[in-house]
């Protein structure tokens, strides 16, 4: 990062609070003078406009976020659209405590201090209106442009930090993501949108969504996308044998088809991507600049949900879904020995899982001031098939499993401000055990405009299929085969504010430790990579946000946080954990319900790697400029990432000869939205 780079951004960031300043005097939420107004002195009239977050995935039941047992972000679809987020891993970086790291063929997500390396995001669960999202191999997410569902079909973004095991079950260990679809209504009718930008990319969308009928509302929508990716220089193979470190090999394409429908009491969910990624990073010592070395990754889920008020007391939920995940990554090798003429061989690596999942729930009031949710849940693994293979089979293996879970919470007033949460599930696995989860929380309404939340829970993580079985061959990886489940357990005290009509302040401070870790190590007896349980980590932090939405489409998020992660056995500090970031949103309206400007900084601070370097501390910074037409029929839209063209880099994986891995500089995109 450039003092140049600094400056300019200083620049810019005040003469955008300038102008918001000069919007947004004498708005809401301040006298002429500019003095915030206190709650206590508004009409009723008044207070009813005041905006309320509600969010459903804390407590599988809708509730404002202040009343939540949780930690929560919402970020929502027109705040997708203004800052010209292109992806769900997009959106995550803007959250509090929330960082990216992108090895070139997925984006990965990290939390609270915590990324591991080569670890295929399994403590992040991911949910669809409700569905669960992580395949059944790998326990993996998508957040890169193989999620399954266009950004631009997002409602909002549903984010809960913290252990949520005592509702989900596994994978809930450090937060619960839960993205809500649009409906048909929200878009109104036919919509066409294209977008171009750096790297000859091209995004293509048609959607219709309207409500029919008095009971039905349907959306359709298809997406394609194409990238042909930048050509990129890695130092680390900068030799003439090479093409001098020089490679372009870095494409990325998708198509994706989304079909919601709601019908009375019930939804059904279909949602289907297939997406294709060249590797360009030459991992696991494969041959450097070759093509071929790609990856396809194809998800499925169609889920059919029913949900019914049956008194003013007590409402029911049900769901089932069906998914798919085919991951096919090809690789090339070559086998020739030291001196010889190359031997090109391509080796394949597979997984295909086929799961089925149910859940009914029971939501009620029995006595006055309680609130109880109780319900039960199953899963049904059809396949988890692994495979590798390249002049010979080096893997082929089926595996077929099943869990479920029982589950209760209950909410009670023990004073008229003081709200005790209890929450406790009980998990059966075929693969290695059981396992039972509580949540105990405190919500104190210390002020009519401030609560405070004293939380504990614990959390864990099953050994999935990929960690159990997996080998190729005895090459270099044998099975494990016996694995217990990680474990985390969470202490945490969250004070929020209403400082004023528009403007919401938040401070969380928080513990955890985290054990069993499931990590690989090469086994001393025969030299082989395998999976065991054998690291202990532990982290203390705080978060601080502050958000502000004002009339004219004004609107603020400001956040910092703060981590100290760190190894328990050694006390060094974790791979990939910075302990500082930053960051600072801002919607303004520059011509009032015309033309808006979304800016976005973002400050990493320096991270450790493998090789035990640091990468750089990093300040980003994007632009979104938005118009919206007379009509509001049409929507042209121009966004810079890196807007000071800034080198920075995410650590390597273990896979990777890199230490560090260069991401994008200065890249643009600008899109057209017509409605019909």
């Amino acid at each position: 990062m450039t003092a140049r780079s600094i400056l300019w951004t200083t620049i810019l960031v005040l003469a955008l609070s300038r102008s918001v300043r000069a919007v947004s005097g004498g708005s809401e939420g301040s006298d002429p003078n500019g003095a915030a107004v206190d709650l206590f002195d508004m009409s009723i009239e008044e207070l009813m406009d005041i905006r309320v977050d509600t969010v459903y995935g804390a407590s599988k039941r809708s509730q404002s976020v202040a009343a939540a047992p949780a930690s929560v972000t919402i970020v929502t679809a027109e705040e997708i659209r203004r800052y010209g987020y292109r992806t769900l891993a997009d959106v995550l970086r803007s959250a509090p405590g929330f960082y990216i790291n992108y090895d070139r063929s997925y984006h990965f997500i990290g939390t609270r201090g915590f990324r591991r390396p080569g670890d295929y995001d399994t403590r992040i669960l991911l949910l669809i209106d409700g569905h669960r999202l992580n395949d059944n191999v790998g326990d993996s997410p998508l957040f890169g442009t193989q999620f399954p569902l266009d950004v631009e079909l997002i409602e909002r973004v549903e984010i809960i930090r913290g252990p949520g095991s005592s509702l989900y079950g596994s994978n809930a260990v450090l937060a619960v993501v839960n993205v809500i679809t649009k409906q048909g209504a929200g878009v109104g009718g036919l919509e066409l949108s294209g977008k171009t930008g750096s790297f000859d990319s091209q995004t293509g969308r048609i959607t219709y969504g309207n409500r029919l009928r008095k009971n039905l509302d349907l959306l359709l929508s298809a997406t394609t996308y194409n990238s042909d990716g930048p050509e990129l220089y890695f130092r680390e193979f900068d030799s003439v044998e090479t093409n001098n470190g020089w490679v372009h090999n870095d494409d990325d394409q998708f198509d994706n088809f989304v079909a919601r429908a709601s019908w009375g009491d019930f939804t059904l969910l279909l949602t289907h991507t297939g997406s294709e990624k060249g590797i360009p990073t030459a991992p696991w010592d494969t041959v450097f600049g070759d093509r071929r070395t790609r990856v396809w990754d194809d998800t499925t889920l169609v889920g059919l949900t029913f949900a019914r008020a049956l008194s003013e007391r007590w409402a029911v939920r049900a769901r089932v879904a069906y998914s798919r995940y085919d991951y096919d990554g090809q690789y090339v090798y070559d086998f020739a020995e030291e001196g010889e003429d190359p031997d090109l061989v391509l080796n394949r690596d597979y997984w295909k899982g086929r799961w089925w999942e149910g859940e009914f729930q029971v939501t009620g009031s029995p006595i006055v001031g309680h609130t109880m949710t109780a319900g039960i849940e199953g899963r049904c693994n059809a396949r988890q098939d692994q495979a590798n293979w390249d002049r010979e089979i080096n893997l082929d293996d089926s595996r077929h499993s099943h869990n479920w879970g029982v589950y209760v919470q209950d909410e009670f007033k023990l004073l008229e401000k003081l709200t005790f949460v209890g929450g406790l599930r009980y998990d059966e696995y075929s693969t290695f055990g059981h396992d039972a989860n509580p949540r105990l929380a405190l919500i104190y309404d210390l002020l009519e405009d401030t609560t405070l939340k004293l939380l504990y829970g614990t959390a864990f993580r099953a050994p999935n299929a990929y960690e159990l079985y997996y080998h190729d061959g005895g090459n270099t990886q044998k099975p494990s085969n016996d694995l217990d489940a990680e474990t985390i357990r969470t202490y945490e005290a969250v004070l929020e504010r209403q400082l004023s009509r528009s403007l919401r302040a938040s401070a969380s401070g928080f513990r955890y430790d985290m054990e069993n870790l499931i990590d690989q190590y090469v086994d001393p007896a025969d030299g082989l990579l395998v999976f065991r349980n054998l690291s202990e980590v532990e982290a203390t932090g705080v978060e601080l946000a502050l958000q502000g939405r004002w009339d004219w489409g004004l609107g603020s998020r400001l956040s910092y946080s703060h981590v100290e992660a760190q190894d328990k056995s050694s006390d060094r500090t974790l791979v990939d954990s910075p302990k500082h970031l930053a960051k600072w949103n801002l919607l303004a309206p520059v011509i009032p319900q015309r033309l808006f400007a979304g800016l976005e900084v973002l400050y990493d601070s320096k991270a450790k790697t493998l090789g035990d370097q640091e990468t750089d501390d990093v300040l980003l910074t994007n632009l979104t400029v938005t118009y919206v037409g007379a009509s509001k029929r049409m929507e042209i839209a121009a966004s810079v990432y890196n807007l000071f063209d800034v080198e920075y880099a995410h650590p390597g994986f273990g896979e990777h000869a890199q230490d560090q891995i260069e991401q994008d500089g200065r890249t643009f995109r600008i899109g057209l939205t017509y409605r019909f």
